[in-house]
């Protein structure tokens, strides 16, 4: 286990922007940086990242937290991989406490495919450097494709040998269970699944091998050229593009991503200098893939060897980086050249002018070259407008659509208004759809949220007020506020009664201000919690419970406790939860460039140092939610007792209720009190 010693200095050096700018690329606006948000599909950035409080946080899908978090969910890493893979990046020394056998076993299980997978990358490796074999053939045919040693090493390139059990044998000799093996994919039915081919790792976004691909260098028609790794819990090739790793960052620099088919024209294309350079690894394009691309530009080039009998084909299948809303350009290589090959032909300089010069519109691209082949055949030519118009439809900005129809009503000598016509009626058909599938999805969970039949469960909350109907006070939003991004947002959180938004509302003060002085002798945190002492168990949220209870020993055992205690917090939830409440004070939060212009609050101060009215109506409007609550279940026992005709019960019933009704009255007269003051 890492020491805190350790996580704590990950935490003081780790910059947020440094690590999100490594996947996204971001630009400054104000103290912070926005950028499109990694996490979901988005063409207006949403995603801010605020280096002052080091945090990241998307106002379109929610998603927020640390430099740890953003780790952990883009690269599905456990909390102490994240860890490791930033003090990696910083170069910061790793303490670990030994490890129970229990905490060894569950981390061995965590880490093992990725484990075994590089011991069989060094494996590979060796077999390629070290054996007389694997000199002969594998070096040999990657110096006569003009590799260099320090790309292959850097590639981590090799070879598996011809032996039927040499990687199985040699692996459970070091330790590792053939059963892991297995599930990494590196055998099957007791065999090594790679055997006499050249092995290009496979890496993910951080680095880490997850996968290979293999190819087969004798002439063995049953044998497939190349051999990919099966699916494996941490290998979808639908997910992965070949060569992302030590692509990314120039991607990011140079803004644009090119695209080619094999490993080979990624490792010549690099070696080159042209770094910006993945593959899709002989799949067809994914939605996931473009996504992928799109994390750090959003501009795509797509490289296609000289084939313009197989092109066509290929075309058919981009819509669905259009429908990402990525800018896609067509390169067209010569006849009978791929990307190596001509690289290889013209050198470095002249194939970067081949692309600029030859790079085409994908939509223009495909336009001019389905219509070459419809001479005058109506029929062919109506075919081939119909399979632009569907194209031009999934262009999710309305603008770019309306250049697009203007462009493509000359190359098909129709008009603007037939093809805007026509390309309605799609997108029409298709949000039909959509809505269709939205609703059914609706029904299925609503069904599963019903009791079953004859049961006598009843929920009193059920119909509560949703988040975007509270009103919460200075820095919480209000419904008005909303923008249309984070109303969706909303929608897909499980619903969440009006007393736990009130509980978040607590909360959200002593994150933020906790510790400040409420006045000469208290902070804010000992007046809301001492204040709140008796009802601390009352709280329903339980993420929002674990703040408040480890707040408490804290508080009692003298420790200052600031925002960065939970928005750097071990456990994933506090983390994104705290951070979740550190961010609204942002996006609702009194702008810095009202104070420029002379412009200020006149009702009231600004929310960062309103903390003292702030934590006051919290809490007595979090006493007003649980009363509230405390006279629904009373009227419900009322009734009982009403139907049940007891008039004793009836009797002390209907005192309680006048008596939560005086408090409850009583409370709203302070919270006037307090909001007027």
């Amino acid at each position: 286990m890492i020491t805190q010693k350790t996580i704590q200095t990950i935490f003081e050096t780790v910059k947020v922007e440094d690590v999100v700018g490594d996947f996204v690329k971001l630009t400054r606006r104000g103290v912070n940086y926005i950028g499109l948000c990694p996490f979901h599909n988005e063409k207006s950035p949403s995603f801010t990242v605020s280096p002052a409080k080091n945090i990241y946080k998307c106002f379109g899908c929610g998603e927020g937290g640390n430099a740890v978090n953003f780790v952990m969910d883009l690269e599905q890493l456990s909390y102490p991989e994240a860890l490791k893979s930033l003090a990696k990046k910083y170069n910061i020394p790793v303490e670990e406490d030994e490890l129970t056998d229990e905490q060894a076993a569950q981390l061995q299980l965590s880490d093992s495919l990725y484990v075994v997978n590089q011991f069989a990358k060094d494996h590979f490796q060796k077999q390629l450097f070290e054996t007389d074999y694997g000199k002969s053939v594998g070096l040999s045919y990657f110096k006569q494709r003009g590799f260099r040693e320090e790309i292959i090493k850097k590639f981590g390139l090799g070879f598996a040998n011809g032996g039927a059990n040499d990687l199985m044998q040699k692996g459970i000799s070091n330790g590792y269970e053939g059963e892991v093996l297995e599930k990494a994919g590196l055998i099957k039915n007791k065999r090594d699944f790679f055997r006499n081919r050249v092995q290009f790792p496979i890496h993910n976004v951080s680095g880490k091998v997850i996968g290979f691909g293999g190819r087969i260098l004798t002439a063995n028609k049953k044998a497939p050229k190349y051999l990919n790794t099966p699916e494996t819990d941490i290998y979808n090739k639908r997910k992965t593009l070949y060569g992302i790793y030590f692509a990314r960052k120039a991607i990011v620099k140079m803004n644009e991503c090119y695209m080619v088919e094999g490993y080979t024209d990624v490792i010549s294309l690099h070696q080159a200098g042209i770094e910006n350079i993945v593959a899709s690894s002989g799949t067809s394009l994914t939605a996931d893939q473009v996504r992928l691309v799109k994390r750090y530009a959003p501009n795509l080039t797509i490289l296609y060897d000289g084939d313009k009998a197989g092109i066509k084909a290929a075309l058919r299948g981009l819509d669905i980086v259009i429908e990402q809303d990525v800018n896609v350009k067509v390169v067209l290589l010569p006849d009978g050249e791929d990307p190596d090959s001509y690289l290889k032909k013209v050198g470095t300089t002249a194939f970067k002018e081949f692309i600029d010069r030859e790079a085409n519109d994908f939509i223009l691209f495909k336009s001019n070259l389905l219509l070459k082949d419809v001479k005058n055949d109506p029929i062919k030519k109506s075919e081939v407008i119909k399979d632009i118009v569907d194209s031009i439809s999934k262009i999710p900005d309305a603008l770019k659509r309306s250049v697009y129809v203007k462009e493509c009503s000359e190359l098909m000598e129709m008009s603007e208004q037939l093809l805007h016509t026509e390309i309605n009626k799609r997108i029409q058909t298709s949000a039909k759809k959509q809505y269709q599938l939205d609703q059914r999805q609706k029904e299925r969970d609503t069904n599963a949220r019903k009791p079953s039949s004859g049961s006598d469960h009843y929920d009193p909350y059920e119909g509560m007020p949703s988040e975007e109907e509270m009103q919460f006070a200075n820095g919480e939003f209000s419904r008005g506020q909303q923008s249309q991004q984070h109303k969706n947002s909303k929608a897909n959180e499980k619903k969440k009664t009006a007393e736990e938004y009130q509980e978040m509302d607590v909360v959200r003060i002593l994150i933020n201000f906790g510790d400040r002085q409420l006045d000469e002798e208290t902070t804010v945190a000992e007046f809301i919690l001492l204040d709140m002492l008796d009802m601390i168990e009352e709280f329903d949220h339980l993420v929002c419970s674990k703040i408040i209870q480890e707040y408490l020993v804290k508080l009692q055992a003298n420790e200052k406790i600031t925002t960065t205690y939970f928005t750097y917090h071990s456990d994933p939830e506090i983390a994104k939860l705290a951070v979740d409440l550190v961010a609204r004070m942002e996006e609702h939060g009194f702008s810095e460039g009202w104070g420029r212009l002379n412009v200020f609050l006149n009702t009231q101060e600004p929310p960062e140092i309103n903390h003292v009215a702030d934590a006051k109506s919290s809490i007595l409007r979090f006493k007003f939610k649980k009363i509230e609550r405390l006279i629904r279940k009373n009227q419900l026992l009322l009734k009982e007792s009403q139907e049940a005709k007891s008039d004793t019960d009836m009797l002390i019933y209907m005192k309680v209720s006048l008596k939560l009704i005086e408090i409850k009255k009583d409370l709203a007269d302070q919270m006037n009190t307090v909001v007027l003051r």
